[in-house]
């Protein structure tokens, strides 16, 4: 199993702040595994379409949720480091999206420092209608230069999730069981222009 962090003398987070882990802790290609759980929920609040493009695949484990029921997933990711994972650069300009798919949605938990990036070339490359989905923390609404972005391409949807759900470096869940941060479910659908609505769950 390929693992990007080694740890380092501050590998336990000292406090319950705004994130799991000091920037000093970060793992080098902000690899952080979303629990499936996140992904069982989404299936319960969202209808999706049968083709989903999970563009930060990791090890599979929103991908292994999506697959067990029977939706055609496409998994990629910047670093290969499981078998099924396509590589893939997102972000580069030789990615031309999803061949030969006509219709499907992106759903990731991106790397948090290229979130934003993540998200304008996903909304660029759904068709019509479909959705742009991404877990992300609840702080990821703040600051002005997302407030740009916001005003021009409104979540039609934000669940904030009332109970906290663990993302953990490297996929280790064994080591990270809790999480400081409040995650959400964030929804784009291309074209829907109107407000946000806020709803809770778990």
């Amino acid at each position: 199993m390929a693992k990007d962090w080694t740890g380092n003398k501050n590998s336990i987070y000292k406090t319950l702040g705004a994130s799991n882990h000091t920037d000093k802790e970060r793992e080098k290609n902000d690899y952080y595994s979303t629990h499936p759980i996140a992904g069982e929920w989404l299936l319960k609040l969202e209808t999706l379409n049968k083709n989903i493009w999970e563009i930060s695949a990791g090890e599979k484990h929103l991908s292994n949720v999506f697959e067990s029921q029977k939706y055609n997933v496409r998994s990629s990711d910047i670093i290969v480091r499981i078998k099924g994972v396509e590589q893939l650069d997102f972000l580069s300009k030789e990615n031309e999206g999803w061949k030969g798919v006509d219709s499907f949605d992106i759903i990731t938990n991106p790397p948090y420092k290229f979130a934003l990036e993540f998200l304008e070339r996903a909304l660029e490359l759904v068709p019509d209608g479909c959705k742009v989905i991404m877990f992300l923390k609840i702080q990821f609404l703040e600051s002005k230069g997302r407030r740009k972005f916001f005003d021009k391409f409104p979540p039609k949807t934000v669940w904030v999730s009332s109970s906290r759900i663990s993302c953990a470096k490297n996929g280790d869940f064994e080591k990270y069981k809790e999480s400081a941060s409040c995650y959400c479910w964030y929804i784009w659908e291309k074209g829907y222009i109107g407000d946000t609505i806020i709803k809770w769950f778990n």
